[in-house]
């Protein structure tokens, strides 16, 4: 893809091949994907953009036919412009690399005379082999709203749209994973910020009605109407959020690509292997209350949530049948506890509205497969779930404090476990002066996600355990390979990322333009867990970063506990906006 986003909005881009000159002897086929004439079995895509003027942050995903592969964000441009790159695996998409397929890219952008930046973006594939043991999926499946035959974007928003598909699963599928894509926007983008639904007037009248259905999100899969699991989202913070300034150029926690939630549904199979037709639904809930801290799920949220998923299928011998019996469900519904306080000042006006939030959940699912070699074995979905957020407004709702905290477990009679925490802080201040618009905030946030097992999604950690000793990689922005050990590592059954942020910025927004100002650090870990002995981590690499004002001040790469030089990233303008590859 080499293209332009300018006014784009219902107007994606639709693929066009253009090979190379061994590739079909050049051939140009529009809108078509052709798989290479090669063997593989690792892709990776190279996302790269320019942008120059003034524009917002916006969302931009990537289908092949109606499957969403990649969901990002673009960063704010300056007057003088900037350029970044992303890089992603995407062997997990075998299944649709090594067929025909139309690639669809929507990025929503607007031009006027104000908001003068476009995208220039290039994407490209890079096709290879490599020693791998990982198992894809043999078939994939899109829960989204399949409109690539109209030339369209397929993703469901929700309230609004019925995210719901119906398909007759194969018979012989013998283990089977969902992957949920979500994340919210207009007033659902700072969902975690919300109020209660009684209390979005408390300020009417200094600062207007408040974002409600609490500061609470949870995003379900449903299998014939029937709760399969659930995803508590990480709180993406895109780069015009908060303050613009944090951002520039250090870009907030999986901006550049939103992580995707796996739910195993193979304990589901005995009843989707009985060759009739079976609806996979994805739903966004939040909080109703009743103004006497009472609490229960709602069936709605605010507008919108943007919301795709995928089915990964793994099947066995063509012609055969998975059976078993059917799944006995555990899903409770969560256990949510709520309270709140207005307090008014001296002429009687609310002044404060302080709220608490907390909410556990305990799924379990289970059942037998038996497969058509007469193989018996057991299945299991199980999550543990934990949330608390205290929101303070004060100042008559001119400033906000929220403090809020994610905790899971989920896990796989396949051996599949993911652990993960997402703590977060911030402190807002606004305020108006002078035809002066003005926001301060100070920030902290971290994501800690550790995952074992059979992921559908890559890890990280495969080209450490095939790799012998000694050995040496490429860096992004090194010129020579970094050697990274003289005696070959252990075998790592898993990964750990551990990323935190931190920062203060401003914001002004007066006559002559607006300013934004900002002090962001971030620190960066990334570990492989060894499969013997059990529990124990080795750091594979680590980034310490710092950036005041758009000029980084500070970085520090360490790859296998050795110390390597860093890659300039320079001023934002002109400088590279990077976000380590996972």
């Amino acid at each position: 893809m080499d293209h332009v986003f300018a006014f784009s909005y219902g107007n994606p881009f639709i693929g066009t091949l253009k090979p190379s000159l061994e590739w079909f002897c050049n051939l140009t086929v529009s809108g078509t994907y052709i798989p290479p004439p090669c063997s593989f079995n690792r892709v990776t895509i190279n996302f790269t953009v320019t942008s120059k003027g003034t524009q917002f942050d916006r969302l931009g995903l990537m289908y092949l036919g109606d499957i969403e592969v990649f969901r990002t964000s673009t960063a704010e441009p300056t007057t003088n412009g900037i350029v970044w790159t992303y890089i992603k695996e995407m062997d997990q998409y075998n299944a649709l690399w090594k067929t025909n397929q139309k690639i669809i890219f929507d990025l929503g952008n607007l031009i006027d005379s104000t908001y003068t930046g476009t995208f220039n973006t290039i994407l490209t594939a890079t096709f290879s082999t490599i020693p791998t043991l990982r198992a894809v999926a043999d078939q994939i499946l899109p829960i989204s709203a399949r409109r690539s035959g109209e030339n369209g974007a397929s993703a469901f928003s929700v309230p609004g749209n019925n995210a719901s598909v119906a398909y007759q699963i194969p018979q012989n599928a013998e283990r089977a994973v969902v992957s949920l894509s979500a994340c919210g926007q207009a007033t659902e983008e700072f969902w975690y910020t919300n109020v209660f639904n009684t209390e979005v007037d408390t300020f009417v009248d200094e600062i207007g009605t408040l974002s409600g259905y609490s500061p609470f999100r949870e995003v379900q899969l449903l299998i014939d109407g029937q709760l399969a699991g659930v995803s508590w989202p990480f709180p993406i913070i895109f780069t015009g959020g908060i303050v613009p300034g944090l951002w520039r150029p250090i870009v907030g926690i999986d901006a550049f690509d939103l992580r995707e939630h796996e739910i195993d549904v193979t304990p589901w199979l005995p009843i989707l292997c009985d060759g009739a037709s079976h609806t996979f639904e994805i739903r966004v809930a939040g909080i109703n209350d009743d103004g006497r801290n009472g609490a229960s799920l709602s069936d709605t949220v605010g507008y919108n949530w943007i919301v795709t998923g995928k089915i990964f299928l793994f099947l066995g011998p063509e012609g055969s049948i998975t059976s078993g019996t059917s799944p006995r469900i555990d899903t409770s519904p969560p256990k949510l506890q709520i309270n709140s306080k207005v307090t008014t000042n001296s002429t009687g006006a609310n002044e404060t509205l302080t709220s608490n939030t907390s909410a556990s959940r305990s799924i379990t699912i289970t059942s037998e497969i038996k497969t058509s070699n007469g193989t018996t074995f057991p299945a299991s979905w199980t999550q543990q779930l934990t949330y608390t957020n205290l929101n303070i407004l004060s100042v008559q709702g001119f400033t906000q404090y929220t403090k809020q905290l994610t905790t899971g477990t989920d896990r796989s009679s396949s051996g599949y476990e993911n652990i993960y925490s997402y703590p977060l802080s911030i402190n807002t201040t606004f305020f108006t002066s002078n035809n002066t618009i003005g926001i301060t905030a100070t920030l902290f946030r971290s994501l800690n996600f550790e995952v074992r097992g059979q992921s559908i999604f890559p890890s990280g950690t495969q080209s450490f355990n095939h790799t012998s000793s000694p050995a040496f990689f490429a860096l992004p922005g090194h010129a020579s390979l970094v050697p990274y050990t003289s005696s070959p590592l252990p075998y790592l059954a898993g990964a750990r990322i551990t990323t935190t942020q931190s920062g203060s910025g401003s914001y002004l927004s007066a006559r002559d333009g607006s300013y934004s100002f900002g002090d962001t650090g971030q620190e960066f870990t990334f570990e492989g867990v060894q499969r013997d002995p059990a529990g124990t981590n080795i750091e594979l690499y680590k980034r310490s970063a710092r950036a005041v004002n758009a000029s980084v001040v500070g970085d520090v790469e360490y790859f296998v506990g050795r110390r390597v030089g860093s890659p300039l990233v320079g001023q934002v303008e002109g400088g590279e906006v990077r976000e380590v590859q996972r």
